[in-house]
């Protein structure tokens, strides 16, 4: 990972030129360095073997198949490389293969709906926390991977309210983030957050781990 010294450096890989170029031209103007742009999954492994970037930006259907081969690339490169983050970004939820990708050490780890990004200050801040070892889930995405879940029964003993705050805890967002987009104090969010950890059962012997374990649960539920 870049320390605060040097420019975040990353990959990006996107069929569309278009969007591609934009992300690129974003990217670089907010003080990233682009280590490479690149239109499939096999360009982006070569490029993460080559330049073994801090972050890679990476769409989920690209050639040949148009399916899902960015989200396997985007796999292959946390089996291969887990210091290097990965940031889905894309239009879809492919479910099978996204729940995969969250299932494990989420840390470093984000997936964005494109459609859904509406604040280009947000998405760049998203991208320095998952650069970062945080992360950054969209809730969209959350809420389809737990559509189809089977195993929900731990967040049945969450109030709606205690669920919406692990919800956002999911997106990665801190406790002041949480405060302030649910409109409540920080000691409030905190009372929610204790309930969250007391519910599903872990341990303050867990310590800072709980908070991952919280979110591990909310994604694999």
């Amino acid at each position: 990972m870049s320390d605060e010294s040097t420019p975040i450096r990353v990959v990006v890989a996107d069929d569309s030129v278009l969007l591609r170029d934009g992300v690129v031209r974003l990217l670089t103007d907010s003080g990233f360095e682009v280590l490479a742009a690149v239109g499939d999954g096999d360009a982006l492994l070569d490029a993460v073997t080559e330049h073994d970037p801090d972050l890679c930006i990476v769409d989920v259907r690209m050639p040949p198949t148009h399916t899902d081969e960015g989200l396997k690339a985007a796999l292959e490169i946390r089996r291969r490389s887990p210091d290097t983050a990965v940031l889905v970004l894309s239009q879809y939820v492919e479910e099978r293969y996204a729940g995969e990708l969250l299932e494990g050490d989420v840390s470093g780890v984000g997936y964005l709906l494109k459609d859904r990004v509406i604040d280009v200050d947000d998405f760049i801040a998203s991208l320095r926390r998952v650069a970062g070892g945080g992360s950054a889930v969209d809730a969209e995405v959350v809420s389809q991977i737990l559509g189809r879940s089977r195993r929900s029964n731990e967040l049945e003993r969450l109030t709606p309210r205690e669920r919406e705050v692990l919800q956002l805890m999911a997106e990665g967002l801190s406790n002041g983030g949480i405060a302030e987009r649910l409109v409540v104090s920080h000691g409030a969010v905190e009372k929610h957050i204790s309930n969250v950890f007391m519910k599903l059962g872990l341990d303050i012997e867990d310590g800072a781990h709980r908070r991952v374990l919280a979110v591990l649960t909310f994604l694999r539920a």
